[in-house]
């Protein structure tokens, strides 16, 4: 199974994110509550791998019409600002 795309990552504060693309291997989104991005997190040095560009590894969120059996099968998701939260801006609750 191919693992979806973060096709664009608007928080720029973000450790993985370069130019908005997310450079995480896999990203955790939701906390089963919560459509947000677990990986997530700020620091000045900017990581993960530039050659590639961030996928979705696992995603908590049971209720999304995207998830089956906590696989995410959109073919791509966008990270971004939901008031003050980062979440995965793509989940619709079922």
């Amino acid at each position: 199974m191919d693992m979806p795309v973060i096709s664009e990552c608007r928080v720029e504060a973000c450790a993985y994110n370069t130019e908005h693309t997310c450079h995480a291997r896999a990203i955790t989104v939701g906390d089963t509550h919560h459509a947000e991005c677990e990986t997530f997190f700020q620091i000045e040095a900017k990581g993960g791998d530039l050659a590639a560009t961030g996928r979705v590894g696992a995603c908590k969120m049971a209720d999304c019409h995207h998830n089956v059996r906590f696989e995410c099968q959109a073919p791509g998701i966008v990270v971004g600002y939901a008031r003050e939260d980062i979440d995965c801006l793509t989940y619709d609750p079922a």
